[in-house]
C-alpha cells in the first residue's frame, strides 16, 4: 500500500489536518471515521457508527475517547480537540501531534509532550459493529492516562441535544451499556454524567446544515502507564441491527455477536485487521497505488441480511443500484472477488419489477426511479460471464434479462420505453430525474433530460447486445433483442452525432436536440458493445473541455448553466451537482473510450493517485469543484470513483511511479 502519513505541519493545522479524513469500516455499513487532527468536523464523525436494518440506516454511538495525561507532578495535558458553538477550539490536542499515519491501512496517531510519546491505534472487527482502541506508551513515563468517553445514540444524519433526556447509562462488567444499544469496556471505569454542550461541526455548517450537538460525558477509563510498552485498551460494540441483539438471517456464521458477546481482546482485533488488509493489498503486489485501491474497494462491499451489497459512499450513503452496477467490474471483477459478485447479481435480480431493478432503499422505502440502473444489470452480468466463464449464471439470470428487454420494448414506469418510430429508448415524467444526473431543488429536477439521453441509449444498445450474446452462450434464441439491437444502432448513428463529431446529450427533448457538452456521450464510445467507435478528434475535443486532474466536468465551462464550485447549502450544491462539478468515476469511461480509439492516456491517473492522500485517505472522493484547483467535495470515500480507476488504470510497479 501507499505510505500515507503526516507530521506536525499538517496534524497541527486544522485547515490541513482537519480536512483529511480516515475511515475504518466494519463490513456491515458501519464504521469509525474522523480527521487526521482529531477534530470532529462532520455529524458523521465518531468511533462507533452502527448500521441498522439497512447499511445506510446508521446510528452514532461513541463519538470520542479524549485522552488526558497527568504526570506525578500534577501537570495535565488534554489531547482531545473540539470546536464549540462560539468558534473556540478547546482543548487543542492536535498541537501535540507528532504524526498521523495509515499503518497497514489502520489509523495511528502519536502525541509527544516532552519525553512522553503516546500512540493510539484502532480497528474494527469485520462483520460486527465492534471497535478496538489501544493507547500505548512508547517513551517516557510514569504517567496517568484518562480517556473521557463522549457518548450519544442518534441517527447519523441528525443531532441530539441536552433539550431531551440524556443517554441511559447502565453499569456492566468493565464498563457501561449506553441506551441499551452499545457497550463500552476498559479499565477502571468511573461514571461522570454531564452534557458537553454546543459541539460544532464546521463541515456541516459549510454545507448549510445543522451544525451543533451536545455530547454526554458518560465517564472515564483510567490506567497508570509506568513506562514504555504500557497500554490502555478499550472495546466498544453494538448488538445486531443497531442494538437489537438479534443475528439477521443470512449473516455468515461466526461474524455476528450481540451485546452479551464480548469481542476478542483489543490486540487480537488489531492483529486480525492488519493481516486482513495486508492480504487484500497483496492482490496487487508491486503496485502500491493498486494495492491501496484494492483496500479501498473492499471497504464498500458489505454483508447484509439478504447477501452482499455495496455502500455507494461514506459517510452518508447506503446502497444504490445504479452505483453498484456501474462499479461492478472494478469492485468485483478487477479484484477477483467474483463469488461475492455472483451472489450480489442473483440478489439484485430478485428486486426486478416491471422490467426495472429497485434503485435504492436508502431513503427508507424501495424506489424504482432510474432509467439506467436496470440497463447496467445486463452489462454487469455479461462482464461477469465473460471474465469467469460462468455459463450457469448466464442461464439462471437470462429470464430476468429478457424481462428487462421486453418491459422496455413495451414501456414501463415514468415513460421509460422504446419509441416505435426509431427503436431508441425515451424517458421522462413530471417532477422526476431518472438518469444519473438526478439532483432536484425543491422537488424540481435540475437536469431532467426528458427525451432520449445519450448514455441511456448507449446502455440500451449495449444491453441488447449483451442479452443476445448470453442467449447464444446458453444455446437459446435471443428473442427480440437481436432485431431491436440492429434498429437502435442504426438510429443512434443517424440521430446523435453533431456536425463537429461530438454527440447530442439528449435527442427529441422538449426543446428538440440538446447540444450541451457533457461527459455522458463517453458511454457511447466506451461500452464494450457501445453504438459508436470513437474518433480521436472528437474525443480530444471533449477532453479539452471537460478533463481535469481528478475527473471530468459534468458540463463544459462557458455553458449558461455552468457552476464553477460545488459549495454552499443543499439547494446550491444540488444546483451545481451535475452542472460543471467534476466526477472522478468518469475517468473510467474516458479511459475506455481512449483505448477503443487507440489514444494513449499517458498520465491520466496522476491526479487521482496523489488525491489518495488529500481528502478521504486511501480513497477517492465523490466529486470536486469544476474550476481549479478542483477542491474535493461530496463523500470523501466513493465506491464508483475507486472502482472505475481500479478498473482502467494501467498496472505500474513501484519503481516506475514518479516520486
Amino acid at each position: 500500500m501507499l505510505s500515507i502519513g503526516f507530521g506536525t505541519q499538517v496534524c497541527g493545522d486544522l485547515a490541513e489536518g482537519g480536512t483529511r479524513e480516515w475511515l475504518v469500516p466494519d463490513g456491515l455499513g458501519g464504521y469509525a471515521t474522523g480527521t487526521v487532527s482529531g477534530l470532529r468536523t462532520r455529524r458523521y464523525h465518531g468511533l462507533l457508527v452502527v448500521p441498522g436494518a439497512r447499511p445506510g440506516a446508521r446510528h452514532l454511538g461513541l463519538a470520542a475517547l479524549d485522552p488526558v495525561l497527568t504526570w506525578p507532578s500534577g501537570a495535565r495535558v488534554r489531547l482531545g480537540v473540539h470546536e464549540w458553538a462560539s468558534g473556540a477550539v478547546e482543548p487543542a490536542g492536535h498541537a501535540y501531534l507528532e504524526s498521523f499515519a495509515l499503518v497497514d491501512g489502520l489509523p495511528c496517531w502519536r502525541w509527544r509532550i516532552g519525553d512522553v510519546l503516546l500512540e493510539r491505534t484502532l480497528a474494527m472487527e469485520t462483520g460486527r459493529s465492534s471497535l478496538a482502541v489501544r493507547h500505548r506508551l512508547l517513551a517516557g513515563g510514569p504517567v496517568r492516562l484518562v480517556l473521557d468517553a463522549l457518548c450519544t445514540w442518534r441517527d447519523a444524519h441528525g443531532e441530539r441535544t441536552a433539550g431531551g433526556p440524556p443517554p441511559a447509562v447502565e453499569p456492566v462488567a468493565d464498563g457501561v451499556l449506553v441506551d441499551g444499544a452499545y457497550r463500552l469496556a476498559g479499565p477502571s471505569w468511573a461514571a461522570t454524567g454531564d452534557w458537553w454542550r454546543g459541539v460544532r461541526h464546521r463541515e456541516e455548517a459549510a454545507r448549510g446544515l445543522a451544525a451543533e450537538e451536545d455530547l454526554w460525558h458518560a465517564g472515564t477509563f483510567t490506567a497508570d502507564l509506568a513506562g514504555p510498552g504500557a497500554v490502555l485498551d478499550v472495546s466498544a460494540w453494538a448488538g445486531e441491527a443497531g442494538g437489537a441483539g438479534v443475528v439477521p438471517a443470512g449473516r455468515p456464521a461466526g461474524t455476528a455477536g450481540g451485546l452479551d458477546t464480548r469481542p476478542p481482546p483489543v490486540e487480537v482485533v488489531l492483529d486480525t485487521a492488519r493481516r486482513r488488509l495486508r492480504a487484500i493489498a497483496a492482490g496487487a503486489a508491486g503496485d502500491p497505488v493498486a494495492a491501496t485501491l484494492r483496500v479501498a474497494a473492499a471497504s464498500f462491499i458489505v454483508t447484509t441480511p439478504t447477501g452482499p451489497d455495496v455502500v455507494a459512499g461514506y459517510p452518508w450513503f447506503g446502497p444504490w443500484t445504479r452505483d453498484t452496477l456501474t462499479c461492478y467490474e472494478g469492485l468485483f471483477l478487477a479484484t477477483g472477488w467474483t463469488a461475492e459478485g455472483r451472489e450480489l447479481l442473483t440478489g439484485y435480480a430478485a428486486t426486478l419489477s416491471e422490467g426495472m431493478l429497485a434503485n435504492t432503499a436508502d431513503t427508507g422505502a424501495v424506489e424504482y426511479n432510474s432509467a439506467d440502473a436496470s440497463l447496467w444489470f445486463p452489462h454487469a452480468v455479461a462482464r461477469h460471464v465473460h471474465a469467469t466463464g460462468d455459463i450457469d449464471l448466464a442461464a439462471e439470470l437470462l429470464p430476468h434479462l429478457t424481462e428487462i428487454i421486453a418491459s422496455h420494448l413495451a414501456g414501463t414506469r415514468y415513460g421509460i420505453g422504446v419509441d416505435p418510430a426509431d427503436g431508441l429508448l425515451r424517458q421522462g415524467a413530471p417532477g422526476v430525474a431518472l438518469t444519473w444526473m438526478d439532483a432536484r431543488v425543491d422537488g424540481v429536477p435540475v437536469t431532467p433530460r426528458t427525451g432520449k439521453p445519450v448514455e441511456v441509449n448507449a446502455l440500451w444498445i449495449n444491453a441488447l447486445a449483451a442479452v443476445a450474446d448470453l442467449a447464444a452462450r446458453v444455446g437459446e434464441a435471443p428473442g427480440p433483442a437481436g432485431a431491436a439491437h440492429a434498429r437502435a444502432v442504426a438510429s443512434f448513428a443517424r440521430r446523435y452525432p453533431r456536425p463537429d463529431g461530438l454527440l447530442y446529450d439528449v435527442v427529441d427533448g422538449p426543446a428538440g436536440d440538446d447540444p450541451a457538452v457533457r461527459p455522458n456521450q463517453l458511454l457511447a464510445w466506451s461500452l464494450p458493445d457501445g453504438p459508436l467507435l470513437p474518433e480521436p478528434g472528437p474525443l480530444a475535443a471533449l477532453g479539452a473541455r471537460l478533463l481535469t486532474p481528478l475527473g471530468l466536468r459534468s458540463l463544459t465551462p462557458g455553458a449558461l448553466d455552468y457552476r464553477p464550485t460545488h459549495r454552499g447549502g443543499p439547494a446550491e450544491r444540488d444546483a451545481a451537482y451535475h452542472q460543471g462539478t467534476v466526477w472522478p468515476w468518469l475517468l473510467g469511461p474516458y479511459a475506455g473510450a481512449c483505448a477503443r480509439a487507440g489514444v494513449p492516456v499517458n498520465d491520466l491517473f496522476g491526479g487521482v493517485e496523489r488525491h489518495l492522500s488529500e481528502f478521504g485517505l486511501g480513497s477517492i472522493s465523490e466529486t470536486t469543484d469544476g474550476d481549479p484547483p478542483h477542491r474535493a467535495t461530496g463523500c470523501p470515500f466513493q465506491a464508483w470513483s475507486v472502482a472505475e480507476v481500479l478498473r482502467t488504470r494501467p498496472w505500474r510497479s513501484a519503481d516506475t511511479r514518479q516520486s
